[in-house]
């Protein structure tokens, strides 16, 4: 039976009810994504860190880093519980944004939560042998979206990388405390 109380869901039911939020008020989006170095040296909304996960490009955007979210987000909050999965989205999350800042041209915008998500794909190498997951998978799975968002275009690869980097740091610091 499915856990419906799980930080996963309620992660997913905030960045879905924040989207839908902004299309109503189309004004919201500009105020929660992530603007480039210049602005944010000069505004001080260094909160847009965080909130940069609540706004997405699109329904698409939103539906794959949705069930990224929850394929990865599951068995991540299962091995390493609520508080220490929550964690490792988090640093994921302000390791991606930081990336996408100090890396992507100083007046680069971004949206969505996939530097999170690739933080869970970081975690999931980490804690992957020990759920018994097959990491050469994993792998292959983070070449194939780096390949894919340099083929695309459009895709902030900066966070993707800061995410992936923070998110396996995260999670392999939170391993070392726990033995």
């Amino acid at each position: 039976m499915l856990n419906k109380r799980t930080a996963t869901n309620a992660l997913i039911l905030i960045i879905c009810a924040a989207y839908l939020a902004q299309q109503l008020l189309p004004d919201l989006q500009l105020q929660l994504l992530l603007p480039g170095r210049d602005y944010l040296q000069y505004s001080n909304e260094w909160y847009r860190l965080i909130t940069v996960a609540l706004t997405h490009g699109g329904l698409m955007h939103l539906g794959f880093n949705m069930y990224s979210l929850y394929i990865l987000g599951t068995p991540i909050e299962y091995a390493y519980g609520k508080n220490k999965f929550l964690i490792i989205f988090t640093v994921s999350l302000l390791t991606g944004s930081l990336a996408s800042v100090f890396l992507n041209t100083s007046n680069h915008a971004s949206v969505g939560a996939s530097g999170a998500i690739f933080g869970l794909f970081g975690a999931f190498l980490i804690v992957g042998k020990t759920i018994g997951a097959n990491v050469r998978e994993i792998a292959i799975i983070i070449g194939l979206n780096f390949v894919l968002g340099f083929v695309l275009g459009g895709v902030d690869w900066r966070a993707h990388l800061g995410g992936l980097l923070g998110g396996a740091l995260a999670a392999q610091l939170i391993l070392v405390r726990r033995r």
